[in-house]
């Protein structure tokens, strides 16, 4: 009923599409796409270049604090990560896993230090410790610490803990814009 009602939501706010689909790289470099509930205005991609300037990203990813792109409802869905929902549908596909790394666009990867590549040893995933520890707050070096620690350091207790403090994330927000 929530899927449904957001995805509703998105529909009648601007008529746009409901769905953002965008190609990652994942396991071993193989390229996949994501779902995510549209969260910005339906030529976002377009007016990308005209803010690139003003990103407040770690250098590598592209963030703005009040990115004018972002909808009135994306806002709330930000914050509260349920713009991640379709993503479970990649988890159904297997592309990616509930917990791992933090799946990136090629050109990203491109702005990594060779070290990075590790990351591609296992699935990405819709959270992870870079969800739960800072989110766009981390520096570059910090969301490949804390993904290649996740990578080198996996177990199913660790999954679990990640997942109930993702929920806790959902909850009181910080970093998600």
């Amino acid at each position: 009923l929530l899927y449904t009602s957001l995805a509703i939501a998105i529909k009648v706010s601007d008529g746009g599409p409901m769905f953002f689909r965008q190609e990652r790289v994942g396991f071993q470099g193989e390229p996949f796409v994501i779902h995510k509930f549209r969260t910005m205005v339906v030529d976002a991609e377009d007016l990308l270049s005209e803010l690139r300037a003003d990103s407040t990203g770690n250098g590598v990813l592209f963030k703005m604090d009040a990115d004018p792109r972002v909808t009135r409802l994306g806002q709330f869905l930000r914050r509260t990560s349920l713009d991640e929902l379709p993503q479970f549908w990649t988890v159904l596909t297997g592309a990616m896993s509930v917990v791992g790394p933090r799946p990136h666009l090629e050109n990203e990867l491109a702005e990594f230090p060779d070290e990075g590549m590790r990351r591609l040893l296992i699935k990405p995933g819709i959270t992870g410790l870079w969800q739960v520890n800072g989110r766009s707050e981390l520096s570059l070096e910090d969301s490949l610490r804390l993904d290649l620690s996740y990578v080198e350091n996996w177990s199913m207790t660790g999954d679990l803990a990640i997942i109930l403090k993702t929920v806790r994330a959902m909850i009181t927000p910080r970093g998600a814009y």
